[in-house]
């Protein structure tokens, strides 16, 4: 089990290992690290409890990745932290595999992880950190009751934050409301014009959701950027992108091309999952042909981007322009949803050394192959980024496809030994891979 000291000690003798924000990545992390007795580490989150987006959790929402690439098992397949374990412990093993599930939920896969998190001894929960700083040759993590920490080890798995447009930003928490507090926050939609923005996988159950509540609303506009409500793309060759040796490939590749790679894949991985399209367009088929003309009115309004919204004497109004050919239109709401995404970005407690990390153009640390930011620091101490690595790593590095593959090789860079065994046989499809300098050299040599 992974050694834990107590929280004076470790003001004084610095840990192997510490992780800042306890989400799935950093879970699966700890995860990984609990058997290992050479690493000491620990975990801290102002949470109180594991929670995964909450706000998000609808009952029929199924996992988009398979539950075998779960915290523990590509890695270590005999881990007691498995999404099989824990199918075992609870006594649904023969349920669940005689369901014959295409997927499974994420409520079930929430409370799987919620269930591995009670188990770990490393997690601190009810604890944010305030402030990095260096000390000497170990870093000093100020928590936000003023205890201290040393570590030579930082893993950053804060998690991504939202996207507010600028148009919306004054209306927040008024008419406009963040899709991921939809289910915490309940805004009252009973009778009211809604308006969904974003085309993306939450925006669809967003608009399922609203079309099937008994207290819904008169009528629901969805607004995607997108030029159509494409579903997601699926198969054995699409999923070949979400291994390592595409990602290895993947970082050989100039920049050019990778902006290339990841623009190309957006529906590998923000495409709608093929049953929420079907449920959608089942609703609406049934509401609009099928109710007597009682059903909601539900317009899908693709290829328009929201510009802004402007109270009116009743409601709001919400303009777009239409990307083809710049049209602008208006339409009315009383409620707006915004499910616009988010991006990754550096948490405030790494104020202090933000100035010592080499950044790229997005303002993003730059990240060798074992997610190791590169900054002027000592090179005894690690910075490691979760969720961090579109750009260096590829369109996997936001998914749950490869979190069990990065945190170990995370663990074996902190560990500076093969903890886990990373080795490939390579995979089904040759992937482009750009010549290193070295191998040019020698192929000239040659």
């Amino acid at each position: 089990m992974t050694t834990i000291l107590p929280m004076r000690a470790e003001a004084q003798h610095p840990l192997d290992l510490v992780g800042v924000g306890i989400g799935p990545f950093n879970l699966s992390l700890a995860a990984l690290l609990d058997a290992a007795r050479t690493v000491r580490a620990r975990f801290f989150d102002k949470k109180s409890a594991f929670a995964w987006h909450p706000g998000l959790l609808f009952p029929d929402s199924i996992l988009q990745t398979s539950f075998l690439k779960d915290l523990v098992t590509p890695v270590q397949p005999t881990s007691p932290h498995s999404f099989l374990a824990y199918l075992v412990e609870k006594k649904r093993f023969y349920d669940f595999m005689a369901g014959r599930f295409d997927g499974v939920s994420r409520v079930e896969f929430n409370d799987y992880m919620a269930w591995v998190a009670a188990r770990l001894p490393s997690l601190t929960w009810g604890q944010g950190v305030a402030a990095a700083r260096l000390r000497g040759t170990a870093l000093e993590l100020e928590l936000d009751g003023g205890d201290t920490v040393l570590c030579r080890n930082l893993v950053i798995g804060t998690g991504m934050r939202p996207v507010v447009p600028d148009w919306a930003a004054a209306q927040l928490g008024s008419v406009c409301f963040m899709a991921g507090n939809y289910l915490t926050e309940k805004p009252s939609v009973a009778g009211k014009r809604v308006v969904v923005v974003g085309g993306g996988q939450t925006g669809a159950e967003i608009t399922l959701d609203l079309m099937k509540r008994s207290d819904g609303p008169a009528g629901i506009s969805w607004i995607s950027l997108l030029p159509r409500f494409s579903p997601l793309e699926e198969g054995g060759f699409v999923d070949q992108v979400f291994t390592p040796d595409y990602v290895q490939g993947y970082r050989t590749l100039p920049q050019a091309g990778q902006s290339q790679e990841v623009a190309s894949q957006k529906l590998a991985s923000d495409g709608l999952t093929p049953q929420t399209v079907d449920a959608i367009y089942s609703e609406i088929y049934r509401q609009r042909h099928l109710c007597g003309g009682a059903g909601k009115t539900v317009r899908l309004l693709p290829g328009r981007e929201v510009f802004d919204v402007r109270q009116q004497n009743e409601g709001s109004t919400v303009l777009t322009r239409a990307k083809v050919n710049g049209v602008v239109e208006a339409f009315s709401a009383d409620v707006v949803i915004l499910a616009t995404g988010s991006k990754p970005c550096l948490p405030d407690f790494m104020s202090e050394l933000r100035g010592r990390l080499d950044l790229d153009d997005t303002g993003l640390p730059k990240l060798d192959e074992n997610y190791k930011m590169a900054w002027d620091g000592p090179p005894s101490i690690g910075l490691y980024g979760m969720n961090l690595g579109l750009k260096s790593h590829g369109i996997a590095d936001p998914q749950m496809s490869l979190m069990a593959w990065r945190s170990a090789t995370i663990a074996n860079a902190v560990a500076g030994e093969e903890m886990f065994d990373l080795s490939s046989s390579g995979g089904l499809v040759e992937w482009p891979v750009s010549p290193q300098p070295a191998e040019t050299k020698s192929a000239v040599s040659a």
